[in-house]
């Protein structure tokens, strides 16, 4: 594990940051987006009384959290992973999209702490056995769980969709930033493909965003090349991580 103290490139607003902060990478290992080729993350520790506002910094750097670990790809030879975001204001659904908010028109969001339950684990596995079998969360466990939710060290809510009966639907793990929503991880029941969940789950977002009057909705990485995560440019007004600007998104995907 290769470790340096000097400032990762990033954009520019990473210089407000006050505090040296330690980065380190990962070692090398396969892809899980794209086959035949190799993943290496840079990545720091965040904690401390001033979490929040090292992690909305660096989150305009392009990183992403997972606990209290700030992560982003240095991948050597590819630069497929793009942090994207949604600008909340010229946010237009289009006819697809509104028919999947009037096919859930019946769920009703939830916005609670992050706290680990058994319903919330068996939807979660629900999730992974059927999307993500093969993938590097199908052996979490309880515990491994529950550090998923309840490890931040920044704000942090569970957004959730729920039937009218109560039952779970879908839920978003998601860090509340000065800037707007991230959405850290997503999990909902496979069985309801037809809900488009994942896409209602974002349109809920944008909705929270809006009353609270957020700027960005950012979504994660968009990976070109990678049909999973394909589903993200249908938001638009979408805006793409270039170097070290925010820049409109068909604007980043050519060449």
């Amino acid at each position: 594990m290769a470790v340096s103290t000097s400032r990762p490139p990033t954009v520019e607003s990473t210089r407000a940051s006050t505090r040296l902060t330690t980065f380190a990478s990962t070692e090398l290992q396969p892809c899980p987006y794209l086959a035949g080729r190799e993943e290496r993350r840079l990545f720091t520790i965040v904690q401390g009384m001033d979490a929040d506002r090292r992690h909305e910094v660096l989150m305009q750097a392009g990183f992403r959290r997972s606990q209290n670990i700030l992560y982003r790809p240095i991948c050597p030879g590819c630069q497929a992973c793009r942090s994207v975001r949604i600008a909340v204001a010229g946010f237009a659904p289009s006819r697809n999209l509104r028919r999947v908010a009037k096919h859930n028109a019946d769920l009703i969001t939830y916005v609670e702490p992050p706290s680990y339950s058994e319903e919330r684990y068996r939807l979660f596995r629900a999730y992974i056995q059927g999307r993500h079998g093969d993938g590097g969360m199908a052996d979490m466990d309880r515990g491994s769980f529950r550090r998923m939710l309840e490890t931040s060290p920044v704000s942090t809510r569970l957004i959730e969709l729920r039937d009218a009966k109560g039952a779970l639907i879908a839920a978003s793990l998601t860090d509340e930033v000065a800037s707007g929503l991230s959405g850290v991880y997503k999990f909902f029941d496979p069985a309801q493909a037809a809900r488009s969940l994942g896409t209602e789950i974002i349109l809920r977002h944008l909705g929270l965003a809006a009353a609270a009057s957020l700027d960005y909705v950012y979504l994660g990485y968009w990976i070109e090349g990678s049909r999973k995560m394909a589903y993200k440019a249908r938001f638009r007004p979408l805006e793409v991580l270039a170097g070290d600007r925010w820049i409109p998104f068909q604007a980043s995907t050519k060449g």
